[in-house]
Formats: C-alpha cells, sequence, structure tokens
C-alpha cells in the first residue's frame, strides 16, 4: 500500500520537476547549446633552440662565451593553449594569430571527442590577431557560421566561450558596452573591437563571442590584461572580410586607395570637437580620385568609424582587402559628403616608387643585401648623408635580407612616419629615421 501512494505521488509531481526544467532552460542555455560542440582546445608545441654552459657562475664572461660558440644548441619543446571556433564542415578553424604564431606543431581537441587532431596553419595576420587553421584528418565536423556585428547594440546580451584546457568549457556572459572601441594594440597599430563586461582570459582567447540566438559575432580575444571586468572581441565583419585572403593567399593583402594623409590642426579638432585626416596628396588615377575625392578633404570615418589619426586611418584600413568597397564620410569646407570608394590591390611597384617619393632613395638586390641604388638631390635622405651602396639591414626594427622583404614592410607603413632604417656602411650600423 505505502509503495503504491508513493507511485502516485511521484506521477503528481513529475509533471511540476518537467515544467522546472524547461522554465530554466533560457535562452542562454538555448545558445550555449547551439554553439558549443564548434568551440575547440588549440594546443601548440614550439621547438626553441638554447646553448647552455657547463660552466655557471661567469655571467657574461668570455669562458661562457667561448663554450656557448662551441658547444651545439640544445632543442626545448614549450607548450601554450588558446581557444577556437569551427567555422566550416570541413574543418577550417578561427582562431587569435597569437595563439597559433610561433607554433611549431598544432593541435586541436574536439568537445565530444577523446583524441587531439593535428591542424595546420593556414594564414594569419598578427595587426588584426587572426588565424585560421584547417583540421588535418578529412570528416565532417560542427560548425558556427560566421553571423555579423554591424547590428549589434549597447546593452545587448552575448556570451563569450572557450576551451582553454581541453576538458571542457569555459563561458562567461556579459552585455556590450561598446561596438566600435578602438584600442592600440601594437606600435603604430590601433584595432576595432567589440568590448563586453564577459570576462576573457588567456586560455580562451581565440573562442567565439555568440549572441543570444547562438549566432557568431567576435572573436575573443585577451588583449588588456590590466582592464579587470572588461572582455574584448574582434568584430566578425572585420573577420569576414578577411577570411578569403587568409585562406586563399595566407596574409591580408595590402589594400589601395590612394590619398596621403596628414594630421589635421589642433584647431580644427577643437572647433568640430573630433578628429580626421587632411587629404595632403591625391594620386593619379586612384581609387580615390575616381570616386570624387579632392585634395584638402578631411576623412572623418570610414564605414560608420570615426577617425581621429593617421595611426587609426591606416590601422582600419588594412583591415579590408582589394575589391572591398568603402562607405567614407568627408568634410569638403563646411558640408559633409558620403563617397563610396572600391579598393584595389597596391600597383606593382607602388612600394619603391613611394620610397622614392618619400624618403629620397631607390634600391636594387646586392649579392649581400639591399643596397642603396640612388639618392635623390635635396631628398630627406641626401639631407641625412645617406650614400648610394649603403646597405638597408632593418625598416621599422623588421630585419631585410631581399628587396621583396622591404616591398613587405613598406607596405605595411605607408603613411606612418617617420619611419626608421638601419643602414650599414663598411661594416658599421647606423639607426636613422626619415623623414
Amino acid at each position: 500500500m505505502f509503495v503504491r501512494c508513493f507511485l502516485v505521488l511521484i506521477l503528481l509531481l513529475l509533471p511540476l520537476f518537467s515544467a522546472n526544467a524547461a522554465e530554466r532552460r533560457t535562452p542562454v542555455v538555448e545558445a550555449i547549446a547551439k554553439a558549443r560542440d564548434a568551440v575547440v582546445n588549440i594546443r601548440t608545441e614550439e621547438i626553441v633552440q638554447r646553448r647552455s654552459t657547463p660552466f655557471f657562475g661567469f655571467g657574461d664572461s668570455i669562458f661562457e662565451q667561448f663554450f656557448n660558440d662551441m658547444l651545439p644548441p640544445r632543442s626545448y619543446k614549450t607548450q601554450s593553449l588558446g581557444s577556437g571556433v569551427i567555422i566550416s564542415a570541413d574543418g577550417h578553424i578561427l582562431t587569435n594569430a597569437h595563439v597559433v604564431e610561433k607554433a611549431s606543431k598544432i593541435f586541436v581537441a574536439l568537445p565530444e571527442r577523446n583524441k587531439e587532431l593535428e591542424a595546420r596553419l593556414i594564414g594569419i595576420d598578427g595587426r588584426i590577431d587572426l588565424a585560421v587553421l584547417k583540421i588535418e584528418e578529412k570528416g565532417t565536423y560542427p560548425f558556427l557560421q560566421p553571423a555579423r556585428s554591424d547590428d549589434l547594440m549597447l546593452g545587448e546580451s552575448v556570451i563569450a566561450i572557450g576551451n582553454p584546457l581541453g576538458l571542457g568549457h569555459s563561458i562567461t556572459t556579459g552585455i556590450i558596452s561598446s561596438t566600435k572601441r578602438q584600442i592600440q594594440i601594437a606600435d603604430g597599430f590601433s584595432s576595432v573591437f567589440i568590448q563586453t563586461d564577459a570576462l576573457i582570459n588567456p586560455g580562451n582567447s581565440g573562442g567565439p563571442l555568440i549572441n543570444i540566438n547562438g549566432e557568431l559575432v567576435g572573436i575573443n580575444t585577451a588583449i588588456a590584461r590590466q582592464a579587470q571586468g572588461i572582455g574584448f572581441s574582434i568584430p566578425i565583419d572585420t573577420a569576414k572580410r578577411v577570411l578569403n585572403d587568409l585562406i586563399d593567399y595566407g596574409k591580408v593583402r595590402h589594400v589601395f586607395l590612394g590619398i596621403i594623409p596628414v594630421e589635421v590642426s589642433s584647431s580644427f579638432t577643437r572647433s568640430r570637437g573630433d578628429g580626421g585626416v587632411l587629404i595632403e596628396e591625391l594620386l593619379e588615377d586612384s581609387p580615390a580620385e575616381k570616386a570624387g575625392f579632392q585634395i584638402a578633404d578631411v576623412v572623418l570615418a570610414i564605414d560608420g568609424v570615426p577617425i581621429a589619426s593617421i595611426d587609426e586611418y591606416y590601422s582600419l584600413l588594412q583591415t579590408y582587402t582589394p575589391d572591398d568597397t568603402l562607405d567614407i564620410t568627408l568634410l569638403r569646407g563646411l558640408k559633409e559628403q558620403q563617397k563610396k570608394v572600391r579598393l584595389t590591390s597596391l600597383p606593382k611597384g607602388y612600394e619603391l616608387s613611394y620610397t622614392r617619393r618619400t624618403f629620397g632613395f631607390t634600391l636594387k638586390q646586392g649579392r649581400r643585401g639591399v643596397l642603396i641604388d640612388e639618392v635623390v638631390d635635396d631628398s630627406p635622405a641626401d639631407k641625412i648623408g645617406l650614400q648610394r651602396g649603403d646597405g638597408i639591414a632593418k625598416v621599422a626594427g623588421i630585419e631585410i635580407e631581399k628587396l621583396t622583404d622591404f616591398e613587405t614592410v613598406i607596405g605595411e607603413k605607408i603613411g606612418r612616419l617617420p619611419l626608421s632604417f638601419l643602414v650599414v656602411r663598411n661594416n658599421r650600423g647606423y639607426l636613422i629615421e626619415l623623414p
């Protein structure tokens, strides 16, 4: 009799338990259920070579230097962890560049699998802090298709997901406090981020930021350790713009607009309450000229993102690829104008012609590196004393071995002045700035 009454009681209470479970299945729970299977742990291995000496306590003495030169280097394996999100059924993964940039080998762990899978680096751009990986093992994988971030709203709920240890998910929730927060992440380079109060630690870096519908709206990145309670994510619209370049070319190609800007005056900034960049030079037959830009126009914004400095202008431009169309806000006189302009690739040889026009020298490939071939009279290079035959060993701290190395660096640094050069003459190095 007691057993029968107990069973009847359970049957009567069961609908209440089911109702409670259904009520607890909130939109956040639903969103995580949609996205979690596509979030992976990324483990990288880096091979580091170091020389070790049997002598200790000599510091930087001649004995240690002697044995360091004599003994072969030893190899050490280091590991680091991060997160990523699968964005296609064939196993393409989007993550941060800083998670994989030094990796000798890359392994990913999927939530539903009990083994690691090897992945290879397809493309990377350290400026935007994005990288694309591809799982080597063929198969069909759970994925989260990139959505859109241009319609995000202040105060909208978002969820940051990571897989920092390969054992399970790390999930934080928050709201959006800025959709276009510009932050300087490197010397002379800033980027636009989604800012939230969803915490992002280094192990979660590279994982997805999703909205309440479970859609991929950003890639989380740990960039500001001192910013307690603040999280930053790369807008998925930025990632989508460069995704094909990363997959097809392994990098983001340089774009060409065709203007040479300078900073606006402080009085202009004070009068308007914001900045912009002044068009000082407009290149013939360039996309900007064809779109109707004029010298002395002020570029105020690109695709709705305000431009306050030359650094912000070039940094934002580098998140686009050739054939992208920009909506640019110009100030001409006292009147604002909207211009649409389609970007192209840098014209062939543009980096070298820019070098001659801006710094005043030409280059050639020598047997031992890149050499100055000609110095233009009364140019910045001429005034500082550069000579034909001088070698260019570094530009902006980056080593130059071939002419293509020089072109790559200049392509990234166009308009960023002054620029530092390590010049070699008679086996002696001189660090100079031009112009």
